[in-house]
């Protein structure tokens, strides 16, 4: 057929899915309602997951601050006991009486952190090989974790 033009046709290949049947390909652009809903509950489901797990770390490094100072305290009476067995024996009572810090050597600002205070520290008893038991009581500060642990005489650190 001469003088006839020939245009190309265009094929464009159809396929079905579930949101009906005759959907052409390349036509869809971006996401549907339901795709979106399903990532937004996954994403909701794993902070729900990860919240508990996150908020019980963060009161276990604020009690190593605790932990920390009472080593600081029981290094201290051990040496305090070394110099003075027989006193160091009768040390008692919070660590906010400034007679107690200067018998140990520690400044008003030394057991002051960001969590726990002096007056959140109590020498509870001295031995007679010179290791003190602890308490430390947190809730003191409004940042600071509540409850209280204790360093044994052994050094080993508990929950009360």
């Amino acid at each position: 057929m001469p003088g006839r033009i020939f245009r190309p046709i265009t094929v464009m290949k159809k396929v079905s899915s579930k949101m009906g049947k005759g959907v052409i390909m390349g036509k869809r652009k971006g996401f549907t309602l339901v795709e979106l809903m399903v990532v937004v509950l996954i994403v909701t489901i794993l902070a729900a997951v990860a919240m508990p797990l996150l908020s019980g770390r963060i009161d276990s490094s604020k009690w190593s601050e605790a932990n920390a100072g009472a080593g600081t305290i029981r290094t201290a009476v051990r040496a305090y006991f070394a110099e003075n067995p027989t006193a160091a024996q009768t040390l008692s009572g919070g660590l906010d009486v400034a007679a107690t810090q200067a018998v140990l050597g520690f400044s008003a600002q030394d057991l002051s952190g960001g969590f726990f205070v002096p007056g959140d520290y109590n020498i509870d008893s001295v031995n007679a090989q010179g290791f003190a038991t602890i308490t430390v009581t947190g809730g003191s500060l409004p940042r600071s974790p509540a409850g209280s642990y204790t360093m044994a005489a052994n050094g080993s650190w508990n929950k009360n």
